[in-house]
């Protein structure tokens, strides 16, 4: 096996390779990078057993300068051989791979070798058996990944809950997230119309490592999913992530469809007045700030208190409030994900009660995107 690619082109795919390889695995080839070499391409996996990611570098895509001189396959040990390209002098890296398993990186004046392993003995990658394929334009789907991964659990206690509910059927998509603290809903139509319902819960780990990789790209997502496997296919690139077991709970039903009290307000310069509070707050051992809403006068104040540095009380913008005086308290970093989830955008923040769920919707959307909040009891 000999080929020779332009050093930076490559770095760029071998660190997409790499979110899926981790150090703390029980399969040890698996801390490997399995390439394989064609005469038209060079093919590179990674794996963890949850996430595959696998990616084709081909000779007739000028970026890569691809050239190769005979076909073959190797793993090598992934951070090792990444950090080795990366520090390497030239434009240009050679990847040979001559006595049983050594591979000898040369670049300039530079050359390494290194020890590899058979590529028969690395996994063979998921089947994804289904013809059935979902299209979504990249930065939609990374604009749902990011407004509802936020609300995953990081408990491993209820496995379920660490993931993604998404539901596909006819041409609308579903996703949620909760951590039974706070939930994240989204809402999106699909492009064309699907064959099967699908409903599957996807890792929020996976999501954040696909995320990363989507980019900020309009190019289409494809997403393909078989019994315990789904499959994203990003142009010459794919992402196979396993998916959770089991039934995801109803959260319709936590969803308040009345309230008592309502405020519409600016999300970004809410969020500041949030962070401003929370500086306090994270001193103190609930962490928790106070929202004070008087409809009658037009006063909204957000306070927050720490007995050993002090309290912090401001004035927050409201353009309109309405119903009930009300007061509440509530996690600030929750507030803060929430809000970030919103952008620059117009939300309406309805309340039932002081110790019932609230939830935030944008102005103009507002059956497409809920986050919903616990208040936090102070009394």
């Amino acid at each position: 096996m000999k080929f020779t690619i332009n050093r930076s082109a490559f770095i760029a795919k071998l660190n997409d390779v790499l979110r899926a390889i981790s150090s703390k695995t029980t399969i040890p080839i698996l801390t490997g990078l399995k390439i394989v070499v064609t005469p038209q391409d060079v093919t590179l996996t990674g794996s963890d057993a949850d996430i595959t990611i696998q990616t084709v570098l081909s000779s007739n895509d000028d970026t890569f300068g691809l050239t190769v001189e005979q076909p073959g396959e190797i793993v090598l040990p992934a951070r090792f051989f990444s950090e080795i390209v990366k520090k390497l002098p030239d434009d240009q890296v050679t990847i040979e791979i001559s006595d049983g398993f050594q591979a000898q990186i040369t670049s300039g004046s530079a050359s390494f070798t290194i020890n590899g392993q058979d590529a028969n003995n690395y996994p063979r990658l998921p089947e994804i058996e289904t013809t059935d394929t979902v299209k979504l334009a990249g930065d939609v789907f990374k604009e749902i990944i990011g407004q509802t991964v936020i609300a995953v659990s990081s408990q491993e206690s209820r496995p379920i809950l660490t993931g993604v509910h998404f539901v596909l059927e006819g041409n609308h998509l579903l996703s949620v997230a909760t951590d039974s603290h706070r939930l994240a809903q989204r809402k999106v139509e699909l492009p064309d119309a699907i064959e099967q319902r699908y409903d599957v819960i996807i890792p929020g780990k996976s999501l954040t490592e696909l995320s990363r990789m989507i980019g900020d790209s309009s190019d289409p997502v494809e997403l393909r999913i078989s019994e315990n496997q789904v499959l994203f296919n990003l142009g010459d690139t794919w992402f196979y992530s396993r998916l959770l077991e089991g039934n995801y709970p109803e959260t319709s039903r936590l969803i308040p469809d009345s309230s008592e009290t309502t405020a519409e307000l600016n999300a970004s310069a809410f969020l500041s007045s949030i962070e401003r509070a929370s500086l306090l707050s994270h001193e103190s051992r609930n962490n928790v700030v106070k929202l004070s809403l008087n409809p009658a006068d037009n006063v909204a104040k957000i306070s927050g208190n720490s007995p050993d540095v002090g309290n912090v009380e401001e004035d927050i913008a409201v353009s309109s409030l309405d119903g009930e005086e009300l007061e509440i308290s509530f996690n600030p970093d929750y507030m803060k994900d929430a809000l970030r989830s919103f952008g620059q955008s117009e939300i309406k923040i309805s309340f039932t009660s002081a110790l019932r769920p609230f939830i935030l919707v944008p102005t103009e959307n507002e059956d497409n995107f809920v986050q919903l909040i616990t208040p936090v009891r102070t009394y």
